[in-house]
């Protein structure tokens, strides 16, 4: 069974999810604002996205090969691959990143942390 605990020197599961959990929030605050500020343009997208991605790329480094790192490790691709297209809003609506927040939720659920992404 997989444990909770942190890597030698790494942060714990727990400690990521809730990191995660926060970087999260800290997104969904900016799409609401950017949304009722009116019609978002791609490059607000591209940024909130490109945000998003640092902070996972980040936290993952920080949790050695644990399935929250390899998790987070997997979403930060994605929202990566999506801050680059021309259209990222278009472009993070696809399965592979729809797969890499759902592998965030069970495994940050495992861990004990309640997170949706």
């Amino acid at each position: 069974m997989p444990s909770s605990s942190a890597p030698a020197g790494g942060t714990s599961d727990k400690k990521l999810c809730e990191s995660a959990k926060k970087a999260g929030d800290d997104m969904k605050k900016q799409l609401v604002a950017a949304l009722q500020s009116g019609e978002p343009s791609p490059a607000v997208f591209k940024k909130i996205l490109a945000d998003l991605e640092a902070k996972m790329t980040t936290l993952a480094s920080s949790g050695g090969d644990s399935k929250v790192a390899t998790a987070l490790k997997q979403f930060g691709v994605e929202a990566s691959k999506a801050a680059a297209a021309a259209d990222p809003a278009s472009a993070a609506d696809n399965p592979a990143f729809e797969k890499a927040g759902a592998d965030i939720t069970a495994a940050c659920k495992a861990a004990g942390v309640s997170v949706t992404f």
